[in-house]
């Protein structure tokens, strides 16, 4: 199940039960299925205080994944999904994108990294960001 949060922040993402059902589909086509996951929507502070504290960077970041997922036994994709919606918005301004059409990046990129989608090598970054333009078309045409 799908369920959405927001701590240290008000924001609200619109349609969150198509969003669901979109990135259900997006896990399924990844070969997993979607189990509990939280996305967690949160402001800078609270998103650069956990980064310093659990992954030890002290800069700011749009998401940060805690990956709960079963992926070799019951294929099974699980985790917390924290997401820093003013740095999404800046980037979404600096990319010349549309914050939701960012925002909605940003929540399929943190499920990718569930579904073992790394992004730290420029060839997995690459490959990352065809997926997400990939899933971003179904967005718009949901025919997976």
């Amino acid at each position: 199940m799908i369920r959405y949060y927001t701590d240290d922040c008000s924001y609200r993402l619109p349609e969150k039960r198509r969003t669901a059902r979109w990135l259900e589909e997006v896990a399924r086509s990844e070969g997993y299925t979607a189990g509990d996951i939280a996305y967690i929507f949160c402001s800078a502070a609270r998103l650069l205080e956990m980064n310093r504290r659990f992954l030890g960077h002290d800069y700011y970041t749009d998401v940060i994944t805690f990956d709960y997922s079963d992926r070799k036994g019951s294929g099974i994709v699980a985790g917390d999904i924290f997401i820093d919606v003013e740095t999404v918005a800046d980037n979404a301004r600096q990319y010349g994108a549309a914050r939701l059409q960012e925002m909605r990046r940003v929540v399929v990129h943190g499920l990718l990294h569930l579904c073992g989608q790394k992004d730290k090598t420029p060839r997995a970054n690459a490959q990352m960001h065809r997926k997400e333009d990939k899933y971003l078309k179904f967005w718009e045409t949901p025919e997976i």
